[in-house]
């Protein structure tokens, strides 16, 4: 199944409730007057953050949502009941966008934070209302306003400090489950993320979000796989840990896959090659102790990487604890530069 991260869905806020048309009628009261209660409000409709949530799927089948309508006004001057707020949570990172206008009407960034998307009718006002001293029994009442109507794209960035580089298979979904709480499928045989895994991990007593995008492949920057959905999704990352395979199970070179990722960003994004990454080093328990050094240095000097780089399994957790802080240390480099 394709990873969703963008849909468009219909959003209708509630129509406000008619006001209402009624007279006094009492024993013993002459002349009682215009008693019409206005109607109440429609519902508006709100997108609403939400952690936890990664991916838009769910608007894929669920592509109306509809805030009900404002109650009509009662005689003896009661007021229709107001409709409450329609609230549709989304993962963070999503942008809306109203398609008829290509008006951008807001970002979710933060847990819990609201955003109007349709705002609901007004009520209509019962001929109470319109009572003055020249007309004591008007016959006059509004009809409520129609709520709004919108169709809209959602586009899905996901937000993470750390964004996960590499070959489908080097073992990204392994790291990730190693140290954070995220449980993403993991298999022996190669294959690509479809979904993006977000996962929380400690460093001593701080954490950051780490995350597991669904997979480059060799020519994403023209939109290949997952091309542009990946790379898109990298620009939230604020860093990157490109996890490298030393001993692929399908023979092919860790150097050129390697270069192969860094030539897609590169192709895609200046800016994006630019930010700051570490590389993790990974399977090396399958290689002979004697001559892990020898092979570690081929491959870098290979790659010409001369920055930070940290020795793994990410299946039995070797040097996973060093890389976790190393990645937290480079992450509040960032903060103080910023």
């Amino acid at each position: 199944m394709k990873f969703v991260d963008s849909a468009s869905v219909v959003v209708e806020a509630g129509k406000g409730g008619a006001g209402c048309l009624s007279f006094r009628r009492e024993k013993y009261i002459p002349d009682g007057g215009p008693d019409g209660g206005d109607g109440g409000d429609g519902g508006s409709v709100f997108f609403r953050g939400q952690e936890g949530l990664n991916t838009l799927s769910e608007f894929r089948y669920n592509r109306l949502y509809r805030a009900k309508n404002g109650q009509p006004g009662m005689g003896k001057d009661r007021r229709g009941k107001s409709s409450d707020d329609l609230f549709v949570e989304v993962p963070l990172g999503t942008k809306i966008v109203d398609l008829a206008t290509d008006e951008v009407i807001g970002e979710i960034t933060a847990h819990k934070q609201n955003i109007l998307v349709a705002k609901g009718g007004f009520h209509g006002l019962g001929n109470a209302r319109f009572k003055s001293s020249i007309n004591r029994a008007p016959r006059q009442t509004s009809p409520g306003t129609p709520g709004e109507v919108r169709e809209v794209a959602l586009e899905l960035n996901v937000m993470a400090d750390v964004g996960l580089l590499g070959m489908p298979n080097a073992g990204k979904s392994s790291l990730i489950r190693q140290i954070s709480g995220a449980r993403p499928k993991v298999a022996d045989y190669p294959f690509t993320t479809l979904h993006p895994n977000l996962g929380v991990v400690k460093a001593g007593n701080n954490h950051f979000v780490m995350a597991d995008i669904p997979g480059l492949l060799e020519k994403a920057s023209e939109g290949v796989g997952l091309g542009f959905e990946f790379l898109k999704h990298l620009s939230r990352a604020r860093v990157f840990l490109h996890v490298v395979d030393i001993l692929p199970a399908d023979g092919s070179d860790p150097a050129s896959n390697y270069l192969t990722i860094e030539t897609e960003l590169r192709k895609f994004n200046d800016e994006l090659f630019q930010k700051p990454r570490i590389v993790a080093i990974n399977k090396i328990d399958l290689i002979e102790e004697n001559n892990r050094d020898k092979v570690i240095k081929q491959f870098l000097k290979k790659v010409k990487y001369k920055g930070n780089s940290f020795n793994i399994s990410a299946l039995n957790g070797m040097g996973c604890k060093p890389l976790v802080f190393g990645l937290y240390e480079l992450i509040e480099q960032e903060d103080n530069e910023e």
